[in-house]
């Protein structure tokens, strides 16, 4: 915001209408023709005022037009203040463009946890996982860009009855393998088997269950087991979360709570938190006010849950990092398992930091829900590979018209931007179709455009042999459509990303980075750079900069990678 501009505006108001407090907000108008700064405050005065807001807004502007940092201001529609800046006022004011690209300096507070991606053990990432694991990281990439400290945490489910059943599977048909020999493909279809047999044969899913307990009460046998199946699972993850620029400081899984469930179910119960319920199970029981049905928190045969775990969980994070807030990134569909486990924690008196579920929609695939238990998952690293050849294909059809010093690294980064980008660039909220056309796409709306765009910028800037810090001028007196329209977009980058990082909402800033490539290449098509006159090469070499500045940070912060060639 123009602070100048902003006391301006509230010295008028509380002059000329004797209205000492006010809030004033100003946006910034998509179109040019709407000026660069626009209010709607004389249409929020008017009833106060009791006076017609039109003619609120004309002496705003009026006496706004006579700021020297303003070249016009106009009423347009039922009140709204319309406010055009000169040139050198909207250039200044890039500077803080500019130092939104830096990340700011760690600052010294209580961290936020944030917690994503979730893999099972024994399972390899399926497409559906893309969601939490992009999401969840580049709100991560948000927060430490603003300066909070951040502990990025990837819980695996490395327990419960789900590893029972697995067990079983392999001993009845492993073939006589050893364990650590088998791929996570191979754990997988034995899995996918269990169920497929459970169908014929219901005590199977008894087997599992006693499995399960005999893990938790450390049969040497079994934990052995585990420890390798977890230890496959963990090696096979590796390659693909450094595909996708996905990184973590904490991996602390399911089973590390082992041994810190039983003091919180003892509190539980001391408490009359968790009560009795059938066959001896614990569970606990809402207020009718809360509209919550009942929680189990322990089995009848003393088995834990997720549940069970998730609150020694918090209350580990909470002792030992004391964070100001904690968000989950996780499915829709767990939206009143996170409402229970919050109100459960309450009810428990817990001293809590501020506790989020950062809602996931549901991923579909042409309409059919993906299930590992049917093993029709379509895996997250076979859509990478299969982005990375269309894009290799295209770059190859292409000809000299998309150059690289290195096509396969340029493959790489198209094919797996555009599968990140096509998730990032739809509002997490929604449902998502999983869709090969749509995903992989390279025209329009996609990561390849903002690629490519990034790659335009920085050509013209090589051959201009210009610094990507060249430095804007103090001395414009005019701009150009093409100029203004660019510089406009510029400005919006601050307010954008302070917009997604404060929602957690990665499409709010990839449709900006979207509309600042096209402002650049109408600006690029429209307006010379490089055969300038030279006052004006300066000018646009050091938009182009900037904007390729942005471009950068913006897809970085999105986990996306941009050429300098392309």
């Amino acid at each position: 915001m123009f602070e100048s501009l902003q006391a301006k505006a509230i010295a008028i108001i509380r002059t000329t209408f004797g209205i000492q407090n006010v809030n004033i907000a100003w946006e910034r108008p998509a179109q040019a023709d709407f000026g660069d700064l626009a209010t709607p405050v004389a249409m929020q005065l008017a009833k106060e005022l009791k006076q017609n807001p039109k003619m609120i807004a004309q002496t705003l502007a009026e006496k706004l037009a006579q700021d020297s940092s303003v070249e016009k201001a106009e009423v347009a529609g039922s009140g709204y203040v319309n406010v055009w800046l000169k040139p050198q006022a909207l250039i200044d004011e890039l500077k803080k463009t500019r130092e939104a690209c830096t990340a700011r300096v760690t600052r010294k507070e209580a961290p936020v946890i944030v917690e994503y991606s979730q893999p099972n053990v024994a399972k390899p990432l399926g497409i559906h996982h893309i969601l939490s694991t992009v999401i969840g990281q580049t709100i991560t990439n948000f927060y430490r860009h603003a300066g909070h400290p951040v502990i990025a945490w990837n819980y695996m489910g490395d327990w419960g009855t789900q590893f029972g059943k697995l067990a079983v599977a392999f001993e009845r048909w492993g073939k006589g393998k050893k364990v650590t020999s088998c791929s996570i493909e191979e754990l997988l279809a034995l899995y996918v088997r269990f169920h497929d047999e459970a169908e014929a044969d219901p005590t199977l899913e008894e087997d599992a269950r006693k499995t399960f307990v005999k893990l938790e009460q450390g049969y040497s046998e079994i934990r052995a087991f585990w420890s390798d199946v977890v230890g496959i699972t963990k090696s096979s993850l590796t390659h693909l979360y450094e595909r996708l620029h996905v990184h973590f400081d904490c991996d602390i899984s399911e089973s590390f709570y082992e041994d810190k469930m039983a003091p919180i179910l003892a509190e539980g119960k001391k408490k009359s938190i968790f009560v009795p319920g059938e066959k001896g199970a614990l569970i606990v029981q809402f207020s009718e006010e809360s509209k919550l049905p009942p929680a189990l928190v322990q089995k009848a045969d003393e088995g834990t849950l997720y549940a069970t775990r998730d609150l020694a969980n918090l209350r580990y994070r909470i002792d030992t990092h004391q964070p100001k807030e904690i968000l989950y990134v996780v499915d829709v569909a767990q939206m009143l398992y996170f409402q229970q486990l919050f109100a459960i924690a309450t009810l428990l008196q817990w001293e809590l930091p501020a506790l989020e579920h950062v809602v996931v929609g549901r991923m579909r695939f042409f309409d059919k829900k993906m299930s590992t238990r049917k093993g029709n998952i379509l895996r997250l690293e076979e859509v990478l590979d299969e982005a990375v050849k269309r894009a290799g294909d295209l770059i190859k059809s292409r000809g000299d018209s998309i150059q690289s010093d290195d096509p396969e690294a340029l493959a790489e980064m198209m094919g797996v931007g555009s599968v990140v980008y096509g998730i990032l660039s739809q509002n997490r909220m929604s449902e998502l179709v999983f869709d090969w056309d749509r995903m992989l796409s390279f025209e329009g709306n996609s990561a390849p455009y903002l690629q490519y765009t990034h790659a335009r910028a920085r050509s013209v800037l090589r051959k201009a042999d210009a610094k990507g810090d060249a430095s804007l001028p103090t001395n414009v007196a005019s701009l150009t459509t093409s100029e203004r329209s660019l510089v406009g977009g510029l400005l919006r980058f601050p307010g954008a990303l302070e917009e997604a990082q404060k929602g957690h909402l990665p499409h709010v800033l990839t449709h900006y980075l979207y509309q600042l490539c096209q402002l650049f290449n109408a600006f690029y098509n429209n307006d010379p750079i490089l055969q300038a006159p030279e006052s004006q090469k300066t000018f646009r070499l050091a938009l182009t900069a900037l904007t390729a500045t942005v471009l950068k940070c913006g897809a970085e912060l999105l986990t996306l990678r941009v050429p300098d060639r392309m």
